[in-house]
């Protein structure tokens, strides 16, 4: 299969490869998307083929406006409209209940909710017009590697097995959406993923909101996406680095030690300071969470790539956006993390 590249202005050529039941990856401001007809199952279920996507995990729906999520849903909770007039469209999931017997189990993942987004990309959300349908949008990736954040990135793991990629250039944010469960027992909103939408940010509109810190093994069945203890995690071993130079400092040297090729994603004077003790660099720039957070998957895919054995990536306080980076970070390092422990132990 010939996988083309879209364009704004071949947006009717996407929107019809769609209507047809293909796949079509769509930029957002978070991540690219691996765009299918929500009500289409067998398009559905290529969308779990192509990525090597475990059945149980449940699909987020793209929908152009509000208007679309109220044909799937009859009870709609007291927050929702003061949630949808304050972040739609932008990188907030709401997950409902939905009316029985809309979405396959495809979509579902065998669950009565489904969770929909308004994605904030002019583009997607023109596409999901011309298409006439909800969307599917699972990162456009193989299940599991860092999420791509450009279409060369989606052309990179998935060419040859879907039709077509409309590119947009880089995202904006770099990890995807803030998913809010709104369908609790209690009535308190839950933040089963942390994104860019923040528990503060949402606390300032709706009140109480708790957060689900409980990472799933392999064997539970997620209610959302990315929420297993070991996602977005490249071919090459990852170590998170919690500390000053001095850390990396031993950390450099417990790799050398053992004869590891190093890879470094970090802010710039960290990147400088350590240029010529390691195999390879990824400076993410001036030091802030919001730069590290854009260029994360970036970095770690542009690292895998590269002849080495290992990638630290430096750490970010867990407060506001850093809670969003740490998540996928400590995912994609399958939770290891130095600071004074030796790697080698």
């Amino acid at each position: 299969m010939e996988t083309k590249m879209f364009t704004a202005k071949d947006l009717q050529d996407a929107a019809d490869l769609i209507r047809q039941g293909e796949l079509v990856a769509f930029p957002t401001e978070t991540v690219y998307g691996l765009g299918a007809d929500a009500l289409n199952e067998t398009a559905v279920k290529q969308v779990y083929a192509v990525k090597g996507r475990p059945s149980d995990n449940p699909l987020i729906v793209h929908v152009e406006n509000f208007d679309m999520v109220k044909k799937y849903v009859s009870n709609f909770p007291k927050v929702t409209q003061k949630l949808v007039d304050t972040f739609w469209p932008g990188p907030l999931t709401l997950i409902f209940t939905v009316k029985p017997e809309t979405f396959s189990k495809t979509v579902t993942g065998g669950l009565k909710t489904v969770a929909f987004r308004m994605p904030n990309n002019q583009q997607t959300i023109n596409l999901i017009k011309q298409a006439q349908t909800p969307l599917v949008g699972p990162s456009a990736n193989t299940s599991g590697k860092p999420s791509p954040t450009t279409a060369q990135h989606v052309f990179h793991d998935l060419q040859g097995k879907i039709a077509g990629i409309l590119d947009d250039g880089a995202t904006q944010i770099g990890v995807e959406s803030t998913v809010l469960d709104l369908t609790a027992t209690d009535g308190i909103p839950i933040i089963l993923r942390p994104g860019a939408i923040t528990k503060e940010a949402l606390e300032q509109v709706i009140g109480e909101v708790k957060v689900d810190q409980h990472l799933l093994s392999e064997k539970e069945v997620p209610k959302a996406p990315g929420m297993k203890y070991k996602h977005y995690a490249p071919d090459v071993p990852v170590w998170i680095i919690d500390g000053d130079k001095t850390i990396f400092k031993q950390a450099i040297a417990q790799a050398k030690k053992n004869n590891k090729r190093i890879g470094l994603f970090a802010d710039e004077d960290i990147a400088k300071h350590f240029s010529n003790e390691v195999d390879e660099v990824f400076s993410f720039g001036e030091k802030s969470v919001e730069n590290a957070t854009k260029l994360l998957f970036a970095g770690l895919r542009s690292l895998d790539e590269k002849p080495i054995d290992l990638i630290f990536v430096q750490a970010f306080p867990e407060r506001e956006l850093g809670i969003a980076y740490m998540n996928r970070l400590k995912k994609a390092a399958n939770q290891n993390i130095f600071k004074n422990n030796s790697i080698f132990e």
